[in-house]
């Protein structure tokens, strides 16, 4: 069923003449008569009658009347759904207790009237699918890596640069220090089970390790940060890499420690990506306001991977 002419029926019937109708429509009153014979072959029954005074409804376009509007609401809510400023700003983080999370916490305190999508996608691949194809808005992501470059219509700018720290259990060696450097955690294993070959954050550690000749194991499934955490808690040997803003809770009979990394201290560089051409009035928002809040990039005593600079 044709909008137009259902937009061009409800007119009619609140104008009662059919030259009153095409005047608000800006057509011409044979458009309108058109557009109400047309309807009318469709379902079959009359919907006015003429009299001196312009055009009556009948009993059978009384009736249709109120769906008739109904049909519209419910195309320009459908319309309103998707324009822009009107839907949610939908933005891709790793994970609901990361770094990025936090920043996207940050910006809804600060903009409280814009309204958010928050959701997690897997890698950068699937990042930039979605932002090529309008499902998302922005994409936190570790961009550069090698054999990766981004299309040519995603755009990309550094918001913050994510120190690592160094976790471990209470009876591990390291569990007393105040600080260890890098070159400090070589023999040390660093268990990291939700390392993926192929990702962005499987390129930096890549390096990192081959850097400074450090020893991290991917091995045995991935079942979430608060396995993770029992792990390390429990066994002496392992200790983990952790971002110093990611919020963890633990048991209190775990007594985890959180230990700086120095000389240099790793940082996780993170990116927010975008279309060129998205329209979305509250993205420019978003990017200033991650420029305001985050700090500089690339400071004296931190590394990076070249790719990440």
């Amino acid at each position: 069923m044709d909008l137009d002419t259902i937009r061009t029926f409800a007119a009619a019937a609140d104008a009662g003449r059919f030259q009153d109708a095409a005047t608000e429509l800006a057509v011409t009153q044979q458009a309108v008569s058109k557009r109400i014979a047309a309807l009318e072959r469709e379902l079959g029954v009359r919907l006015f009658t003429r009299t001196p005074r312009g055009a009556e409804l009948t009993i059978d376009g009384q009736a249709f009347l109120p769906h008739a509007r109904e049909l519209l609401r419910v195309a320009e809510r459908a319309a309103a759904s998707v324009r822009p400023g009107h839907r949610p700003l939908r933005v891709d983080v790793t994970s609901s207790r990361s770094a990025q999370s936090g920043l996207m916490r940050g910006f809804h305190r600060a903009h409280p009237g814009i309204d958010l999508g928050v959701l997690t996608l897997f890698d950068i691949d699937a990042a930039v699918a979605a932002i090529r194809s309008g499902t998302i808005d922005a994409s936190f992501r570790a961009v550069g890596m090698p054999g990766r470059p981004l299309p040519e219509d995603i755009e990309s700018v550094r918001v913050l640069d994510e120190p690592l720290q160094l976790l471990t259990g209470p009876r591990h060696a390291l569990a007393g220090a105040r600080s260890v450097t890098l070159a400090g955690l070589t023999g040390h294993r660093i268990w990291m089970p939700g390392i993926v070959p192929g990702t962005e954050w499987a390129a930096y550690y890549d390096d990192l390790t081959a850097e400074f000749g450090l020893t991290i194991e991917a091995t045995g499934p991935n079942f979430g940060s608060d396995a993770l955490l029992d792990t390390i808690a429990d066994t002496p040997a392992l200790a983990t890499f952790m971002g110093e803003p990611a919020r963890l809770v633990w048991p209190a009979g775990h007594d985890l420690r959180r230990i700086p990394v120095i000389d240099p201290a790793p940082v996780y560089p993170h990116s927010l990506l975008w279309h060129r051409d998205n329209p979305h009035p509250a993205l420019p928002t978003l990017r200033a306001h991650l420029a305001a809040t985050t700090a500089g990039h690339d400071r004296p005593g931190t590394w990076v991977p070249p790719w990440a600079r």
